[in-house]
Parts: C-alpha cells; structure tokens; sequence
C-alpha cells in the first residue's frame, strides 16, 4: 500500500527511543525510509532493527559536526536524496535555578538543543534540500511558551528553537519548509522527573486526561513532513492534550 511518503527519505537525529524513535515509525509507516541516529552505532543499530525494514541507524552524536556530515553523506550515498529532516535529539542537564547553573551545564544544553540543528540544517540544506527541496522539523517544548521552576535553562533554549524555526523558514523559503512540534508532557526518559512520581495527577490536569505517548508526537511529526502541510512553514504545533489551556503541570 502506497503512502504520502513513498519516494522520500528522511533523517531523525536521537532516535534510539522516545519521541525520535516513534517519529521515525510514522514517517516509515507512511513510506519514508529513514535513517537514525544515536550517540553510539551500536544502539543506533538495534534501535533500527527495532522499527524494521525500511529504517537504518547510524552513530552520531548530534553536536559532532564530522559524525553528522558523514550521516548526510551516508544517506545521500545510500539513497540519493534527503527529503525530510528531524531535529529531535535534546537534552536537559540544567536541572534547577537559572543562577545555580555553570556555565558547562548551559553549553551543553545550548549545543545539543539549539546548536545541532542548525548544524544538521546547514548539512541538509547544503547537500540536497536547498536545490531540491525538503522538510525539517524540530522538537521544541511547550516549555518554550511557559516558566516553571528548576527547569529553566531546557525552556529558554526551546524558546530559542521555537524562534530558530521561524527563522529558518525565512531564510530557507520556498524551497524548504521549516516547523517544529512543541510536545507537552510525554512518557519518555527525559521527561521522566514530571510524570514519573505523579502521573495520575499529571494526567488529572491534563484537559484530555492523560499524559502523551511518543506515537502522538511521531503522527504529528509525519504531518509536517509530509505534503498535507505543503503551505506551512515557520509554525510550531502544540501537542499536548491541552496541557497549555492553563492547568497542566508545565
């Protein structure tokens, strides 16, 4: 069965579980193969045998600029194309009070959720995209629209992504669409300190009464790939069940 996707190739940067992993399911569910990535080959590996045909990993960490320029020419050289590329891969070192932080806790939280994508932006763009077109989605937060304690430094960097995707879209219009997903409160790792201990009141203040699973964000990853958002660039769309109404925990 054909799909919306069929023909295109896409790569999803720290894809080895979560919100990356169930991105790349739904772009190859919709006829995408794809390519992921994870600090280590190994992991990367095992992750893609995961999903199945259709899905390769490769070991890149997302700040290594060489790691990511030999995926690029890895996929290009395996498939001839790179039509869609997914920011996702984030980290969140900088656990408490803005003043409290150092600054290596800061730049790491900078480089792997600002830095490096732009950094695999630039390498798609120069490669394929910018003379053929393509697709880039980030993976923003709705921490990016809000304040919360102790979790300061992960939402101004979403902030910033969530404005770097605006920016992009601009500067990359018309041949390559920039969006970005701004997920709320997932069951993933890295959002284990919110839902872990309280997840039936984390659901509770959810209007739609319970936390997300990462399928909900690869869907939607899917949709701003894909050519159902062919006139959308620039935008960041809210995932999370109505956690941004006002009494979600975020």
């Amino acid at each position: 069965m054909s799909g919306p996707l069929d023909g295109r190739v896409a790569v999803v940067t720290g894809a080895s579980r979560g919100i990356g992993l169930a991105a790349a399911a739904a772009l190859r569910d919709h006829g995408a193969r794809v390519v992921i990535t994870s600090r280590g080959q190994e992991r990367a590996e095992d992750a893609a045998a995961e999903l199945g045909d259709g899905v390769v990993g490769f070991g890149a960490h997302a700040t290594d600029e060489d790691a990511a320029r030999a995926c690029v020419d890895f996929t290009l050289a395996t498939y001839g194309r790179l039509d869609v590329l997914v920011n996702n891969a984030g980290t969140n070192p900088a656990y408490g009070p803005v003043i409290d932080q150092d600054h290596a806790r800061f730049a790491k939280t900078m480089d792997v959720n600002l830095w490096a994508p732009i950094l695999w932006t630039s390498l798609a763009v120069k490669a394929w995209m910018g003379e053929h077109g393509g697709s880039v989605v980030n993976t923003a937060s709705i921490g990016g629209f809000t304040v919360a304690q102790d979790v300061g430094v992960y939402h101004v960097s979403k902030a910033a992504l969530i404005h770097l995707t605006k920016q992009l879209a601009l500067e990359l219009a018309p041949k390559v669409r920039v969006n970005a997903i701004a997920p709320g409160v997932v069951r993933t790792r890295l959002a284990e300190a919110l839902w872990q201990e309280n997840e039936a009141r984390v659901a509770a203040a959810t209007p739609l009464g319970r936390i997300g699973e990462p399928e909900d964000l690869g869907e939607a990853v899917a949709f701003l790939a894909g050519d159902g958002a062919r006139w959308i660039t620039g935008e960041t769309l809210v995932v999370d069940g109505g956690q941004l109404l006002g009494s979600g925990p975020l």
